[in-house]
């Protein structure tokens, strides 16, 4: 490295970036003897589990370019949750109504809820970060730690199968309600809006994303929700689902103006 080069990093405070290793070395930084502790889960692969925990922020460090983040997981994990939450409602509540059991399951899988079942397997202590994420993690960006909950899930499938995935997710489920620690989560919003539409004639809301602003690992987005050609509110959020429930709560807040002004 050049003496101006090393003179550069001095002054802006630059760290260099530890090498690239292989994923095999990366390996050696998950301890997953604890992590089964912690998931109450034999795990078969070592490599999904390890895919679980690996945020994009540390792809930079790993040496084999065709490696991936826990996004694909987290994508899968999110569809598997939905689902065993759904029908576990509908087998707990027979006699509810659609409406009701879409606010229930909402309340159950919301990110405030995610980040609650993350905490308790201590699921931050497992995850792959860059510096700059795990600052981000520690300054409370909750985000991070809902979609790797998420991707979890996705492993336990993949690695154990449903069955296995259901009695996961219902695990956390069952420690949560009986802790109390769903009460108070967000209010959905979303469906909220989608009842008042079809209750009023109107067309399905629709939710565009208008910016994306921040690095990677600690994106904003602004979100506009319209109903038919009429905008109806916007929303700022970390994810697309947190900003597209405040565009719906601003777009909810609107038509309790307008209702208001009107009488």
């Amino acid at each position: 490295m050049s003496s101006l080069r090393r003179w550069i990093q001095k002054v802006l405070r630059i760290t260099p970036a530890p090498p690239a290793q292989p994923l095999s070395d990366i390996y050696s930084r998950v301890d997953f003897q604890r992590l089964e502790a912690a998931l109450h889960y034999r795990i078969k692969s070592r490599s999904l589990f390890l895919h679980a925990v690996l945020h994009r922020s540390y792809l930079q460090f790993v040496g084999e370019p065709n490696s991936h983040s826990n996004e694909r997981l987290e994508f899968l994990g999110d569809s598997i949750l939905n689902m065993v939450v759904a029908e576990r409602l509908y087998s707990r509540y027979p006699d509810a109504e659609e409406g009701e059991l879409t606010i229930m399951r909402a309340r159950m899988v919301n990110r405030k809820a995610l980040v609650t079942y993350a905490k308790k397997i201590l699921l931050r202590d497992f995850l792959l970060l860059s510096n700059s994420a795990s600052q981000a993690a520690e300054k409370g960006t909750d985000t991070i730690l809902a979609d790797a909950y998420e991707a979890v899930i996705g492993a336990v499938y993949l690695d154990g199968g449903l069955e296995e995935a259901k009695r996961f997710v219902h695990r956390q489920l069952d420690i949560a309600i009986a802790e109390g620690t769903l009460q108070g989560s967000d209010d959905n919003y979303k469906s909220a809006l989608l009842e008042y539409a079809q209750a009023n004639g109107r067309a399905l809301p629709r939710y565009t994303i208008m910016k994306e602003e921040g690095p990677d690992h600690d994106r904003t987005f602004t979100v506009e929700v319209t109903v038919g050609e009429e905008m109806f509110g916007t929303g700022i959020g970390k994810n697309k689902k947190e900003a597209e429930q405040a565009a719906a709560e601003n777009a909810l807040d609107q038509v309790a103006k307008k209702q208001s002004a009107a009488l």
